[in-house]
């Protein structure tokens, strides 16, 4: 896995010793979650003993490996809600902090302890801090971490305080998506230091912002640099989707062909930034008698709206309630998108002020999105 890491450009010279040092099956609990249909809630546990060399396969390979559902409660949903992440991924990220043996670095998000290890095994576990809200995955982490003599400083707690006992960071590396930047995250950074973490909107959580900390009373600009996809702190996930009581008090034709408005993550990454507070979530429409999908949006203060997919034109295709028209503001965002040249999520960047304010800009720091 190491060898093809290297020979895709995913991982360099520089973090090739620390993949050696602390590999990934080091790390991967015993027990695992795989997806299968036939499941109540999707998924079934694999177990080393049971099956070792299906789970071999998945630790060693390139692959997301489920590691928790529903934030350990049994018999829920099914919700992947922790997991040893693409190792090419972790590669990019770590590849995007930019820093060098001395530096000290803030891990958000332990998980399995993997990245908290490789970050020990480059600079030393005195100059590495991790933090993890889940008990349960912390303590498992700190077995692992202790069976590879790999001692970085763990602690249980919401990583969106940070940890500022052990600031200032060199860099911050987050495993887990945010919506809002945490001012502690940029007040615990040295200036001129480096935030590199998951980024979305509730509408496309999509982007890995790396984020370079200004002076003091100065505010810190960052591009998005690749496309990812991370679960949510806990503390930021968004709201479920669900509809009001009570009859729609809109209905008609659709303007646009709903596929436009997630045609390709650009797309919906670029109609997100337009859409405060917005999600969506994909049902099956049970008044039609063909089944039809339909896309569902919501704020989750009362407005929502319906989308039907097939035979967009016609009159009963949208069903709009609440005081936004969240479906108006999706055709007006993709329009607001196609008018700037279709620009893809790297051309976007976000600013964090001094007083914890953050905005949205395309190309430019000057040009920011209203």
């Amino acid at each position: 896995m190491l060898d093809e890491l290297s020979q895709s450009g995913h991982l360099g010279e520089e973090w090739r010793g620390a993949f050696e040092r602390a590999p990934r099956s080091a790390f991967i609990p015993d027990r695992v979650w795989v997806r299968a249909t036939g499941s109540p809630n999707g998924h079934l546990r694999l177990d080393r003993a049971a099956d070792p060399e299906r789970w071999e396969g998945m630790a060693n390979t390139n692959s997301v490996v489920v590691t928790q559902l529903d934030d350990g409660i049994e018999d829920g949903p099914g919700v992947a809600t922790s997991s040893a992440s693409l190792p090419s991924l972790v590669a990019t990220m770590l590849r995007q902090l930019d820093i060098s043996p001395g530096d000290k670095v803030l891990d958000i998000g332990t998980g399995t302890g993997w990245t908290a290890g490789l970050l020990a095994a480059r600079l030393g576990g005195d100059s590495v801090t991790t933090v993890e809200v889940d008990q349960a995955i912390a303590a498992q982490a700190q077995f692992a971490l202790n069976a590879q003599a790999l001692f970085p400083t763990a602690v249980v707690a919401d990583g969106l305080a940070g940890w500022d006992k052990s600031a200032p960071y060199d860099a911050i590396h987050s495993t887990a998506a945010v919506h809002q930047v945490p001012p502690a995250w940029v007040a615990q950074t040295r200036p001129g230091g480096t935030i590199v973490t998951p980024w979305g909107t509730m509408y496309a959580n999509a982007g890995l912002l790396r984020l370079e900390v200004g002076e003091p009373g100065e505010p810190s600009h960052g591009r998005f640099v690749e496309n990812v996809n991370f679960m949510w702190m806990r503390a930021q996930r968004p709201h479920r989707v669900t509809r009001p009581e009570g009859a729609p008090e809109y209905r008609g034709p659709s303007e646009m062909d709903p596929d436009l408005a997630i045609e390709n993550v650009h797309a919906a990454f670029g109609i997100g930034l337009r859409l405060p507070g917005v999600r969506y979530a994909h049902t099956w429409d049970e008044e039609d008698p063909a089944g039809t999908a339909r896309m569902q949006l919501s704020d989750g203060a009362g407005s929502w709206a319906s989308i039907r997919y097939a035979r967009w034109e016609e009159p009963d295709t949208v069903y709009q309630i609440g005081p936004r028209r969240l479906w108006d503001e999706v055709e007006s965002a993709r329009l607001w998108w196609t008018e700037r040249g279709m620009p893809e999520l790297t051309r976007f960047g976000v600013t964090v002020r001094a007083d914890g304010q953050q905005c949205v800009w395309l190309d430019d720091p000057g040009n920011v999105i209203g």
